[in-house]
């Protein structure tokens, strides 16, 4: 893990939040119900919008992380929160408290910061992502279960994943594609280092294999 992380956990490890992930999922879950039994509108009230933000709504800078992503179906959003839960209470034993805390805060930041720069709606779209892709590079070979009967090895999501925010991205207009960069900012810190030296790596071994040719 990266060094930086190593020396804010020494001296802040004590601001890790516990049980993170049920904090998060219950709040989707609320929202969920709310919005199923309450009042269909309540997501208008917690979405993450510079217009809203401008004029003191702040406490959106939070709320837009419980408002679970449908799909299309209600099916799918249960999937989605049960999927979240299951992939953050990972994260969180595997990191504790205090790195699983900056991992999922800082995403929430860059989501913040890209809404705030270019005006594009916030969603929890590049959050959901951003933890998939750190469970399957933890996890790459363990077992899931598409749909409750297809065993699937996590790195296959992994890769699932990685395509469809490459295909968002390249589909996406200029400030879309900067809010893209920018949402996935926990990806980046956690993950980039470790991305850039294994490219490294692999450009100095074929580099190597080129001299020993000639």
């Amino acid at each position: 893990m990266n060094n930086w992380l190593n020396q804010l956990e020494r001296k802040y490890g004590r601001f890790g939040i516990p049980n993170l992930t049920n904090i998060l999922v219950g709040g989707q879950i609320l929202v969920l119900a709310i919005e199923l039994f309450v009042n269909q509108t309540v997501s208008v009230w917690l979405a993450l919008s510079r217009y809203f933000l401008l004029r003191g709504q702040i406490w959106r800078i939070i709320t837009f992380a419980f408002i679970p992503s449908y799909g299309g179906s209600i099916l799918s959003a249960v999937l989605g929160i049960y999927f979240t839960w299951f992939i953050g209470t990972a994260l969180e034993q595997e990191w504790g408290d205090f790195r699983y805390t900056v991992y999922l805060i800082s995403g929430m930041l860059g989501t913040v910061l890209a809404c705030l720069l270019t005006g594009v709606t916030g969603s929890t779209y590049c959050l959901s992502l951003s933890l998939l892709l750190a469970f399957a590079m933890l996890y790459p070979e363990v077992q899931v279960l598409l749909f409750f009967v297809i065993p699937i090895r996590v790195k296959y999501f992994g890769f699932f994943a990685a395509a469809l925010w490459v295909l968002s991205f390249l589909g996406a207009p200029l400030p879309q594609k900067l809010s893209l960069l920018l949402s996935m900012a926990n990806v980046w810190l956690f993950f980039g280092p470790m991305a850039y030296r294994s490219v490294r790596a692999w450009v100095r071994r074929e580099q190597w294999k080129r001299r020993n040719r000639r």
